[in-house]
């Protein structure tokens, strides 16, 4: 179950993705640019679960992490680093939704090695915090110092603007994916 709620963890940053590229098929075969033959029909049928499991990972895992009991943290002070993560991540998203030519077999193929890759190196080294659906439903990376731990630094999520000297609910789920309440 742990792996299964990674690997909707993974799947949710790219749900953005997957929607783009559900959108793209959908308009290219209404404006008859693209048959709805049978790679086609699979591509938006994957997407579409895929993009699904995302989402809905996501809300269990977010909900989850609002039931679990925390410890009591003191931010010394606190850093807002959701955009040093976002180009790299983008620069993904055009790769796939722009360049690739998913209609064809062969590319079809490649986009879903790629994903597999990255999704191994993504669950691996417990990369969470790269996740441009939490900053789409408000949520801010932030690398925070607390007063506890002799001044520990790490990353967390938070819905809204952190204070430096607020004492905040340390929930974590994983390694990276750490989220903060009041």
């Amino acid at each position: 179950m742990k792996l299964l709620n990674r690997v909707c963890l993974y799947l949710s940053s790219f749900s953005p993705l997957f929607l783009l590229i559900i959108f793209k098929e959908i308009i290219e075969i209404l404006n008859n640019n693209w048959s709805l033959n049978f790679l086609n029909i699979f591509l938006l049928i994957v997407l579409f679960l895929l993009l699904n499991f995302g989402f809905w990972g996501l809300v269990y895992n977010l909900k989850s992490l609002k039931k679990m009991q925390g410890k009591r943290i003191k931010i010394i002070n606190k850093n807002n680093t959701t955009d040093q993560h976002f180009l790299g991540y983008f620069s993904l998203f055009v790769l796939f939704a722009v360049t690739f030519e998913i209609e064809m077999y062969s590319m079809a193929i490649i986009f879903f090695l790629v994903l597999i890759f990255i999704g191994v190196v993504y669950i691996k080294n417990d990369m969470y915090y790269i996740n441009p659906l939490l900053s789409l439903l408000g949520y801010s990376l932030y690398q925070v110092k607390m007063a506890e731990n002799d001044g520990f630094i790490f990353n967390v999520f938070y819905k809204g603007a952190l204070k430096d000297g607020g004492e905040y609910l340390m929930v974590d789920k994983y390694k990276n994916f750490v989220m903060l309440k009041n």
